[in-house]
């Protein structure tokens, strides 16, 4: 078994929180491979991003180092529950930069892996820092197509003015505006007419004891939204995301969008060395937790990173 430890390094004006994985033979007189394992939008390190997919890459020999986002979980930083992808995508380089202040972590031998939004923005981070020598996309959503579609009902200049309108108010004195995510129940997702199954699923992963943890609030700051629905996940994929790409997603879509998003980062990437794993009759969901479905993208992931780290 792997152990964990619980660890802190400055970020911009605040320190980041993190679970470092170290494999049950490791030997801090050697170094090896490490990989930062990024969470979704409104989750923490200790839901899917660490437990899980941390835990497995570590298990198999990796390094690997689960974070809070910054203004998230036990990460520092206010306003609490910003969502800006710049600052998301800043994270991963932090976690870097940690990374490579360790002795025993081959500075050669960096990978990159996140699920839902983790994964885009992971994506992004290797678009732009080549010290990610491969990435791994698990079930990954643009967050910023989501806003501009689902999120605002398919109006995202209104909600940029909604957005505009409540930070002017907070600026004045007014309380934040803090959403939540996802309605407090599947019951009450489907007695409000929810039937979208990216809904109900999330909904039954973090409202229930399933996944719920302390930190994995599901909230974003309002008024602090606008960066984010002006953001592409992807932007110059085609020129300078040369590493190699995997990435996951199930065959049963949902209104989140990863199986579209998949297939739009995997046509649009430039490297040679790219790969897509469609899995069948799963869902977004299941790829956070179910054995079934993350020992599918682990069997592709471990080799993934162990012929490329």
């Amino acid at each position: 078994m792997c152990t964990l430890k619980q660890v802190s390094y400055q970020n911009l004006g605040w320190a980041s929180a993190a679970h470092l994985y170290l494999p049950s033979d490791f030997d801090e007189s050697k170094t090896y491979p490490a990989i930062v394992s990024t969470h979704p939008i409104g989750s923490c390190k200790e839901q899917t991003s660490g437990s899980i997919y941390a835990r497995a890459l570590a298990d198999a020999g990796f390094i690997a180092l689960a974070f809070d986002a910054s203004f998230q979980g036990e990460s520092g930083g206010s306003p609490r529950f910003i969502e800006d992808p710049s600052i998301r995508t800043s994270d991963i380089r932090f976690a870097i930069d940690y990374l490579m202040s360790l002795s025993f972590v081959d500075e050669n031998k960096i990978g990159a892996i996140g699920i839902c939004g983790g994964g885009a923005y992971s994506i992004h981070a290797a678009i732009t820092d080549h010290r990610i020598k491969a990435v791994a996309s698990i079930t990954g959503v643009n967050f910023g197509r989501l806003l501009r579609e689902g999120f605002s009902q398919f109006d995202p200049v209104s909600a940029l003015e909604a957005i505009a309108k409540q930070r002017t108010a907070e600026a004045k004195g007014e309380q934040a505006y803090i959403l939540d995510y996802l309605p407090n129940s599947v019951e009450d997702a489907k007695t409000a007419g929810i039937s979208d199954i990216d809904v109900l699923e999330a909904t039954d992963y973090y409202k229930t004891p399933r996944g719920q943890r302390s930190n994995g609030k599901t909230s974003g700051l309002f008024s602090f939204n606008g960066a984010a629905l002006g953001w592409d996940a992807f932007l110059n994929a085609e020129t300078l995301l040369t590493q190699p790409l995997l990435v996951v997603v199930g065959d049963k879509v949902g209104g989140f969008g990863a199986y579209r998003d998949g297939m739009e980062i995997y046509g649009r990437a430039a490297s040679n060395d790219k790969h897509i794993i469609v899995a069948e009759g799963i869902s977004h969901y299941e790829l956070y937790d179910q054995p079934e479905a993350v020992n599918l993208a682990l069997s592709s992931v471990i080799p993934f990173f162990k012929d490329r780290l």
